[in-house]
């Protein structure tokens, strides 16, 4: 993404960059950089403006909208999560949309809303099977164990979402999120081990 940005300005092809702009948010979300995220989605926000990128436009905004919750302002980056979606729904932007509400659930987890984030990442699944749009499916059970440990549920349930995150991105030879969801699950295990009684446990979003 490093050069493809630059690349995209030089060739003056805005359509690319807008595409460019989105992965480096992308990759900088996987990595909590909210920092990078933010920077990236407001250039896009921008760019998308500046072309009339209909499309895009949501986008950037929903991407902003995790990157000020992610730096603590939940308010402000709820509403621009579910204002982006709700013009994404408008659009049919659907093969995108189950990572968007995976955003969505992040932000309500860090409002300390993670009843509805299980909710949201429950409407995700589902878009994925109907639209089988499954490229994030792997990372939709592991963000359920995170909620779910959060909650203190059962462990089986914890456990259970953990195993079929590994499962599937095993299967999609998706490396780096079987590595997620493994570094997640032994770091669930870690503090199990470690609790003195309780049953509530907070596993890291990335």
């Amino acid at each position: 993404m490093a050069a493809a940005i630059p690349l995209a300005k030089d060739l003056n092809d805005m359509p690319a960059l807008a595409v460019a702009l989105f992965f480096a948010a992308y990759l900088a979300h996987i990595q909590g950089n909210c920092a990078e995220v933010e920077r990236s989605a407001l250039n896009l926000v921008e760019l998308s403006t500046r072309q009339n990128f209909a499309v895009w436009l949501p986008i950037g905004a929903i991407l902003r909208g995790w990157a000020r919750s992610a730096a603590g302002d939940t308010d402000e980056g709820l509403a621009g999560i579910e204002g982006g979606i709700a013009e994404c729904r408008a659009t049919e932007s659907l093969l995108v949309l189950p990572y968007f509400l995976a955003l969505k659930a992040e932000a309500l987890h860090l409002a300390d809303r993670t009843s509805e984030a299980l909710d949201a990442i429950r409407e995700a699944e589902t878009l994925a099977e109907a639209s089988e749009a499954r490229w994030r499916c792997a990372e939709l059970h592991r963000l359920r164990g995170v909620f779910l440990a959060a909650l203190g549920a059962e462990e089986s349930q914890i456990e259970a979402s953990f195993c079929k995150a590994i499962r599937i991105a095993k299967e999609q030879k998706s490396v780096s999120m079987q590595k997620r969801a493994e570094v997640t699950c032994t770091e669930y295990i870690r503090q199990k081990a470690n609790a003195s009684g309780g049953h509530v446990f907070r596993l890291s979003l990335w």
